[in-house]
């Protein structure tokens, strides 16, 4: 079928327009928040990056910080469908999100787990944690606004440290999808957080191959409050 559809190249683009019209419609780009609501509304999950070789990879980092540490308790803003959590080694959490639907499953999965509880992100009310994270949230953050606000709530969250998994550079494709937006985040940390260094940076060992839409373009950057 699809050597047919390369020899009509017309009657590819009419497959192609009936399938994204018809069959598989995505609503348009409004929100970020709208964007992820809909996403797991209509059964989406977190992503690639929460599942298999990558979640393993982060899980793998951050239980041996939170170890090494002696960190109590956690904050995760996005925490999403909560698949990542699964291979978690924390004393106490808390989850944040800004989907009903994610927070919904999450309590089914985690229902017997008294050391784990989930919040819609608008009822954030001032809750710290030894240790604050962000994972694969950033470069989702399109609005400005959103995005500050977001890395204001991520590191008043924190008494001690912050984690951030996340692209760090503003090299935005024409082709990348209206819901990613790449930011220099490190840059603006050390222009608005004065009280915070980054401690350790650790390198993906799963980089993103654009030819197989493989791996992440995440690294981790792990900052300590002065």
């Amino acid at each position: 079928m699809k050597h047919a559809i390369k020899k009509i190249p017309f009657f590819g683009l009419i497959i192609v327009y009936i399938y994204r019209k018809w069959i598989n419609p995505q609503p348009p780009f409004t929100s970020s928040e709208k964007y992820w609501v809909n996403r797991y509304n209509t059964g989406g999950n977190s992503g690639e990056g929460s599942y298999g070789q990558l979640a393993e990879f982060k899980a793998e980092i951050i239980n041996e910080f939170v170890r090494w540490n002696v960190i109590t308790s956690v904050i995760e803003l996005g925490c999403g469908d909560g698949n990542q959590l699964k291979l978690a080694e924390y004393p106490s959490y808390t989850g944040f999100d800004v989907s009903l639907k994610a927070l919904s499953i999450c309590e089914e999965v985690f229902l017997n787990d008294t050391t784990k509880n989930f919040r819609l992100m608008e009822n954030y009310n001032n809750e710290t944690a030894d240790l604050s994270l962000s994972l694969d949230v950033i470069f989702h953050l399109v609005e400005d606004y959103v995005f500050t606000e977001y890395m204001n709530t991520l590191f008043s969250a924190s008494k001690k440290f912050v984690i951030i998994y996340s692209s760090d550079y503003e090299e935005n494709l024409k082709e990348q999808p209206s819901h990613v937006k790449h930011r220099n985040f490190s840059l603006w940390i050390n222009k608005k957080m004065p009280g915070w260094k980054l401690s350790k940076y650790i390198p993906n060992q799963y980089l993103f191959k654009g030819n197989t839409r493989t791996g992440s373009f995440c690294d981790f950057f792990i900052y300590e409050k002065v």
